[in-house]
């Protein structure tokens, strides 16, 4: 949450100015989406907050069970989640207009989407939750395949495909851009709401359905949330954590060498291994380096805005251009300008953020679903 506040501190931009250099390139990757194909750090912003999602699923079951909640109070309240995720998603889509903007690819209302079913698998078993991931990349593998691949005459100028290798050949273009099983699925399905024009594609190529796929991503976060919570030692745990990516690493080469493509924007399998992979990692990198080690001084600001990830976010979304405007008019145009403009508005951005998480933390309010 504190990199996609940061908006990358601004260095996608900043790369424009240097086309020719790699070293400013490489930045530029791992600070924007990939165009289709692929993904850098900026693109595990979405697979790393679905996977602690599921992470803390085990936690906040068990916190809900001690304190006496029965079944019936646990399952409306995750219907109730589910249904705020998936609504406030919807709220956070509709930008201006005489009603509201039924798409649910924003990342609450695909989480709100999954929730459900994801609280079905809590305290299963590794058997039943990889059965479930295998289940899940087998059956959105198929749909994918067995749906029609579009005719050559296809204009994807009109499907909003705009740069180079969002088009892809042979057994691939069944996961082209806008031209796919998830992309028909959305062309009957969001048509159904009422909307102020026709619902023809999104324009990054992003569908309802992906949230089937990134279940893959939550179960991998609440299989790690029951490996911290069991009896194993801490070494024991940091070992599933890291072979548990390297399994990830190993299905995400085979199936995105062999399958279908890595592609973060139908969170194809391989694309949901592979990002599993690094989220594993990282987890078990933080993991040793806190909660192993005990340095955890440094890890302040992160703690911060984790105790209110959904607060930044939403705050994020509905005020980092409110911020900036209102930055220019009190520092001048100036500060903003030039070269290093960029990076100075989202540090603007992300200190006004931060300090808004810091306000609640300090007054012990925590925002939650």
């Amino acid at each position: 949450m504190l990199f996609m506040a940061s908006s990358g501190f601004g260095i996608a931009q900043i790369a424009k100015t240097y086309p020719d250099s790699g070293f400013w390139e490489l930045l530029r990757y791992n600070t924007s989406h990939a165009a289709w194909i692929g993904g850098g750090a900026w693109d595990m912003i979405q697979p790393a907050f679905m996977f602690m999602v599921g992470m803390a699923l085990p936690f906040s079951s068990s916190r809900r069970t001690a304190e006496g909640q029965d079944q019936r109070k646990l399952w409306l309240h995750t219907f109730w989640r589910a249904f705020v995720l998936v609504a406030l998603g919807v709220f956070l889509s509709t930008k201006a207009g005489s009603r509201p903007n039924f798409i649910f690819t924003n990342v609450l209302a695909q989480i709100g989407l999954g929730y459900v079913f994801l609280t079905l698998l809590v305290g299963k078993g590794w058997k039943v939750q990889l059965s479930a991931i295998g289940i899940i990349a087998v059956a959105t593998w198929a749909a994918f395949v067995l749906t029609a691949v579009a005719i050559p005459e296809t204009d994807f100028k009109a499907l909003g495909v705009t740069e180079a290798g969002q088009t892809l050949n042979g057994l691939w273009a069944h996961w082209n851009m806008n031209a796919n099983f998830a992309a028909d699925f959305d062309s009957w399905f969001l048509n159904l709401f009422p909307r102020e024009k026709p619902f023809v594609f999104n324009n990054g190529g992003y569908q309802t359905l992906n949230f089937v796929p990134a279940l893959i991503t939550m179960i991998l976060g609440l299989m790690a949330g029951e490996n911290l919570r069991s009896g194993k030692t801490s070494g024991e745990k940091l070992g599933w954590l890291l072979k548990a990516g390297a399994l990830c690493l190993v299905l995400a080469l085979l199936t995105g060498t062999t399958l279908c493509p890595v592609i973060k924007r139908l969170w194809t399998p391989s694309w949901a291994f592979y990002s599993g992979a690094v989220v594993l990692w990282a987890f078990a990198l933080f993991y040793w380096v806190i909660d192993i080690k005990g340095h955890k001084t440094w890890a302040f600001p992160l703690v911060v805005v984790g105790m209110n990830s959904i607060a930044i976010y939403v705050a994020y979304q509905l005020t980092a251009g409110w911020i900036r405007s209102v930055g220019r008019t009190w520092l001048g145009n100036g500060l903003f300008e030039g070269p290093t403009g960029p990076l100075m508005q989202s540090l603007l951005v992300l200190a006004v953020l931060w300090t808004f998480c810091w306000w609640l933390w300090k007054r012990k309010v925590f925002i939650r679903i």
